[in-house]
Order: structure tokens, then C-alpha cells, then sequence
């Protein structure tokens, strides 16, 4: 089962951890793997690349790990929660058709 914690602070959504395979199928033929990592990475290239956030970004083999800096200007953080709320949308609806292999978690930040 992948695993996806979503880091929530009083503004809102700081970052995001997707650890595990899913086990849906077969290395290179899982289509829920595929997906949940295609939203990962297109969320920090999102962040990163098009709005420009100095993101903290780790990623390894069943592991990404995308936070937003804890200084950043009014507009960016703005921004950057449009990404990271669809990110999060996209997440629960891959869920909510493969709830066997995606767990979504809320953890609070401070």
C-alpha cells in the first residue's frame, strides 16, 4: 500500500511524504503506482519550475517528500496551496477508487 502524509499548518498545506508501492500489480505495469507518483512529481515540478518555491525535495526509490520553506512572501504561499490542494484532490479521488492501495493522512504541523 502506498502511504501519503500531508503536512497541514494553520495556513494551510506545507508539504506532502508518498512512501511504498502500491502492490495494485507488477513493477511497471501498476497504473495506481503510476498515477499517485505522476501527481507527486508533477506537484513539485508545479511548485518548483512554474511558480518558483525553493521547495525541500527528497526523493529515493517507493519515497517523496516535497515542503515548502517556512518564510515565503504572501503570493507564493498562495500559489503554492493551489497546487498542493489539487495534488491533495487528486490523491482522494485515486482513493476513493483504490481504497486497498492508498492511505491519506493529515498530519498537523507547527
Amino acid at each position: 500500500m502506498t502511504k501519503v502524509k500531508v503536512f497541514m499548518s494553520e495556513q494551510g498545506i506545507s508539504g506532502f511524504e508518498i512512501t511504498g508501492h502500491t502492490g495494485y500489480a507488477e513493477r511497471g505495469q501498476d497504473i495506481v503506482c503510476a498515477a499517485i507518483s505522476a501527481l507527486g512529481q508533477t506537484a513539485v515540478m508545479g511548485l518548483t519550475e512554474v511558480i518558483g518555491v525553493s521547495c525541500s525535495v527528497e526523493i529515493r526509490d517507493a519515497f517523496l517528500a516535497c515542503h515548502l520553506p517556512r518564510v515565503m512572501s504572501p503570493e507564493l504561499w498562495q500559489h503554492s496551496q493551489i497546487v498542493l490542494r489539487t495534488l491533495a484532490k487528486g490523491l482522494t479521488a485515486i482513493q476513493a477508487e483504490y481504497p486497498d492501495y492508498l492511505s491519506i493522512r493529515e498530519v498537523e504541523q507547527r
